[in-house]
Order: C-alpha cells, then structure tokens, then sequence
C-alpha cells in the first residue's frame, strides 16, 4: 500500500509538471501578442484545464491505461520508473527552454520501463506505433488548419482597417486561447489518470472493468490546473517569439486550429501532443506571411526534442527500471 501511494504521489508530480511545461503551449499566444498579462492568461488557461473534465469522455485514459503495454504484466515498478523517467524528461527539456511532449515523454518511459521488466513482446506495437504517428500527424493537422483559418481570416478582413482587425482580434483571442486550454486539459490530465486507474487495477484495489473513480478525475485535473498556473516561462518565449512573430489575428488562428485538433484527438481517444499541436499551428500562420517569416532554425531544435523524446524516455525508464529491482 505504502509504494501505490508514492506511485499515485509520482503521477501527480508528472500531472503538475505537466500543466506546469505546457503551460507555454496555452498562454504563448495570448502573451506574446500582449493580450493578456501573463498572470491573467494562466489563470484563465487553468480555469479552462480544469473545466475540462465536464466535456471530454475518459478515451484518452483508456488508450494509455490499456493501449501501450500489456495490462497483465504491468506492476508498480514499472509504473514508477515511467513516471519517473517522464518526470526527469520534462524538468531537462524545460530547464533548456524547449516544448517537448509530455504525453510522449510518459509513453516513452512506460515502454521502456516494461521492456526492462517483462520484453518487447509486452509492448502493444499498434497502439505505439499510433501515438508515435500522432508525433508527425499533430503539427501539420495543426499547420494545415491553421493555414486555411487565416486565409479565411485575412479574406474576411480584407476590407478593414489594421486598428480594427486588431482590437476585434484581441478579444476572439480570449475565446481561442479559452478553447485551446480546455483542448489542453481535455487531453492531457487524462493520461495522468490512465495511470493511476493501472496502478489501482495491478494492486487489485478496483476491478480491470471498473470505471475511473471521480476522485481520480478532480485531482489530476485539479493538480495540472495547478501545475498550468505556475508556468513554464522559460519555454514561453519559444513558442510566443522565436518561431515566427504574431499579431492577434495570428494567434486567434493559431489557438483554434490547435484546439480544434485536441477537441478531435480526445474525441478518439489520441494522447496527442499539445506542444506539437500548437507548434504546428503557429508555424501554419506564420507560413501566411512567407516560408521566412517561420525561424526554421529554432523550428529545427524543437523538431529534434520531439523525435528524441520519445526514446530518450524509453532508457531512462528502463534504466530507472533495473535500479528500482535493486532498492526495491
């Protein structure tokens, strides 16, 4: 009983840490076009990640609970030394100010973890092999939105003046970066409480058909509310500056074609990417003004955490695997 609840204490760390780096991913936008004050956009970005559990059916909770690895050879060390390689994973990628996945980084070390414990032949290949596709699919179904909703955008302004295209933008940003947050917490606390209905299942404190208790729903998205409240500053300027300069029409477009993403992954239970998700997006209506207005250089480094992520994860969650046997 004593390792579920430091396991269960574990998945909230990855919950907080989670909100807490992907806060960039919901307020971004909004700040760098100086819409909301960063105190006021967390705050409305949390408020939204917590509502979320009033909208989204838990399909997400069950991909990661029962779609990665197989259930039966899943034990607490295995779920341990994941959320301890994904813990380890964020905190890196934040200290060096680059978004990288949450979702992928906990993917990862799950893999790997199980690999260590049980052979490859415990990992679920096609439900992978699914979330490894979403890592290519998220940014550019969030480019390719984001592209089209600001050709309409630019099409429907195109008779109104700067002043005016800006302030009404300046208030649809409240609404996009409102509906980009509940996409947020739609998508990620879920998979937080994926875990924490394993870790319950393998110690035999509820039953493998049961469903996921309300308890566990308001405290992950209670802590990665939380979590989002604190923000990730250090990738804020990332996401909001280095990649391509925005206006508040750019952002309105950006936030919606990444929400409009998340709204469809979490309908069909994809753990997706918010990071890419909005990456992609923003790229997308930067790519309005010209394949020069998108920094590829620093586009290049956020690539690389992304396609890294996910192994990197894997050993160290293999690693953390083998030294978990030996404390244990």
């Amino acid at each position: 009983m004593t390792f579920l609840i430091i396991v269960i204490i574990l998945v909230l760390i990855f919950d907080f840490l989670n909100g807490f780096h992907d806060s960039a991913n919901s307020i971004a936008t909004v700040v760098s076009t100086k819409v909301m004050s960063p105190i006021a956009a967390v705050t409305l970005a949390a408020t939204f990640n917590f509502l979320a559990f009033l909208i989204f059916p838990l399909k997400v909770a069950t991909t990661i609970g029962k779609g990665v690895v197989d259930a039966e050879v899943i034990n607490l060390t295995i779920i341990a030394s994941a959320l301890v390689a994904a813990i380890t994973w964020n905190i890196l990628t934040w200290w060096w100010g680059l978004p990288s996945s949450s979702s992928h980084t906990l993917v990862g070390g799950l893999v790997g973890a199980t690999i260590a414990g049980s052979g490859f032949g415990s990992v679920i290949i096609s439900g992978v092999l699914k979330i490894a596709l979403f890592i290519v699919l998220a940014p550019v179904l969030g480019m390719l939105i984001s592209y089209i909703i600001s050709i309409i955008v630019i099409w429907i302004v195109k008779n109104q003046t700067p002043s005016n295209v800006d302030k009404n933008f300046r208030r649809l940003q409240l609404l996009s970066a409102a509906a980009f947050s509940l996409g947020h917490g739609g998508n990620d606390a879920q998979k937080s409480m994926g875990i924490i209905w394993v870790a319950l299942i393998v110690t035999n404190q509820v039953a493998r058909d049961a469903p996921i208790d309300l308890w566990i729903v308001l405290s992950c998205h209670s802590v990665i509310a939380l979590g989002t409240l604190f923000g990730g500053w250090r990738i804020v300027k990332t996401m909001g500056q280095k990649i391509t300069r925005l206006k508040p029409f750019e952002g309105f477009c950006a936030e919606t074609a990444g929400a409009l993403t998340l709204f469809g992954a979490t309908h069909f239970g994809i753990p997706v990417s918010t990071t890419h998700t909005i990456t992609g997006s923003i790229i997308g209506t930067g790519a309005i003004k010209g394949i020069s207005a998108v920094k590829w250089g620093v586009t290049t480094n956020i690539f690389w955490a992304w396609i890294l992520t996910l192994p990197i994860s894997a050993l160290i969650g293999g690693a953390i695997y083998y030294l978990l046997q030996v404390i244990v």
